[in-house]
């Protein structure tokens, strides 16, 4: 590993804005990439026409609102806002606003890193 890759990084939002929009095919713009992390900002405009994804994600609205429905339940979502969701889960956003952007973060192998609540961690999260 050269030492550019053992590197601390800072991502700024704007920065990350004037890469949009994406490439041809592609739905976000990929910002940095360390062993299996890939960061992007995704900003989907009209509607988010996303599908499950391979690998397990998080997510971290940069701005804006909506809402989030992960296949069963609608949840609404503001600058701030976390979310998980695991490895093959239906899930997109809705009803966001014009300014809407998510910070996401993929990570672990294809299929996800599975459920290790039963190795001691903690896989909940808190409902507010």
């Amino acid at each position: 590993m050269s030492s550019a890759d053992n590197q601390c990084r800072h991502l700024s939002l704007d920065a990350a804005l004037a890469k949009l929009p994406p490439p041809a095919g592609e739905l976000a713009v990929s910002m940095f990439t360390h062993g299996s992390l890939d960061v992007e900002l995704y900003a989907p405009r009209d509607i988010d026409t996303q599908t499950p994804h391979s690998r397990d994600e998080v997510y971290v609205v940069a701005r804006g609102n909506g809402y989030f429905f992960d296949g069963e339940v609608r949840d609404a979502i503001e600058a701030g806002s976390v979310l998980f969701v695991p490895a093959g889960q239906i899930h997109r956003f809705e009803d966001f606003s014009p300014d809407f952007a998510v910070w996401v973060m993929f990570y672990g192998p294809e299929g996800g890193e599975g459920d290790r609540s039963s190795a001691g961690a903690d896989s909940t999260i808190p409902q507010q």
